[in-house]
């Protein structure tokens, strides 16, 4: 990401991926910095399926009052040909007074438009999805170490237990801790301030079940639903306790660390899982992952009762892991 200076920013810049969140920042972070540069400069913003190629060969040509100009672009991939064709006649040869911000989902959609600025040296700010629980564990502590605090990998694990995967939600969390705490986040910190929103969080209701204990995973569910937690992200969260559990149980015992790359998931949730793992066998994991695939069917399916689904699947859990299987 672009950091704010004195210096403006580079006559292209391509903002690629589909995270809202990450996208919507590297935008920010370079109109800011060609406003340190200038801070009268001219900022106009577009969208690309609905701006015409005339109007951007306008607001791209020299002007006769000079001064710096910013045209942000949003959703490239949207652009029509003669748009494409007009932006990528431009970035041959920029001009230095002006910048232009195309920010492109990155996907097939477009490509040619986000291809052709690259291959015209435009700087890349990547905006991708996080994939995984690694990325996202690296998100957040990034998040702290940018703003002046520190947090190790089991507050930030924590952390997304208790919040979930939206990253502007994850981000909005660490701003609050930062500015609640002094900084130093650890997974205690995380407990006490997270205090009720954690015990109902998914994976309480999942790490219960794939332990055995009943009446802790209904607990927790019905508190849950009684607070109003999406029932879906329960239901995924039980699903993929699941699968992390059969993943990691196929894989032997071996050194969490050393599986960590192999596996593509941090250590602590290799550890995590050879510890539920204890008590399971193949043919209970299987009957257990078809009980998780039919909840999730019901949840999102729109059940009557979606509720009543999700306590069939901990009681489905629960007994593929007592019978091992066994029918």
């Amino acid at each position: 990401m672009l950091s704010v200076n004195t210096a403006p920013p580079d006559p292209l810049v391509l903002v690629l991926g589909d995270e809202e969140l990450l996208a919507a920042r590297a935008i920010t972070s370079t109109v800011d910095a060609a406003r340190a540069a200038e801070p009268g400069v001219d900022v106009r913003e577009y969208e690309g399926g609905a701006i015409a190629a005339g109007e951007v060969a306008e607001m791209l040509s020299p002007s006769l009052f000079g001064g710096r100009r910013v045209l942000v672009i949003r959703s490239g991939q949207d652009a029509r040909k003669d748009l494409i064709t007009a932006l990528l006649a431009y970035a041959k040869n920029p001009d230095p007074d002006v910048t232009l911000i195309v920010a492109h989902l990155g996907g097939a959609k477009g490509k040619a438009l986000a291809d052709g600025l690259r291959s015209a040296g435009a700087t890349v700010i990547a905006a991708a999805k996080l994939k995984g629980d690694r990325e996202r564990i690296a998100f957040v502590r990034d998040e702290f170490r940018r703003n002046g605090g520190r947090c190790d990998e089991a507050a930030a694990s924590a952390l997304l237990a208790s919040v979930g995967n939206d990253l502007r939600e994850i981000a909005a969390a660490c701003s609050q801790l930062l500015a609640d705490t002094d900084g130093k986040i650890t997974e205690g910190v995380v407990a006490r301030y997270y205090k009720g929103r954690a015990e109902v969080s998914g994976f309480t209701v999942a790490d219960a079940a794939m332990i055995g204990d009943v009446p802790g995973a209904l607990e927790a569910l019905r508190w849950a639903l009684h607070v109003g937690v999406d029932p879906v992200p329960i239901a995924d969260a039980i699903a993929d306790g699941v699968r992390t559990v059969a993943k990691v149980a196929a894989a032997g015992r071996g050194n969490p660390y050393q599986l960590a790359s192999s596996l593509g998931m941090p250590a602590w949730k290799i550890q995590r899982a050879q510890e539920r793992s204890r008590g399971w066998t193949p043919e209970g994991l299987v009957d257990a992952m078809r009980a998780a695939a039919d909840c999730n069917a019901a949840v999102k399916g729109g059940a009557e009762d979606r509720g009543y689904a999700l306590e069939r699947a901990v009681f489905a859990v629960v007994a593929a892991r007592r019978t091992g299987g066994a029918r």
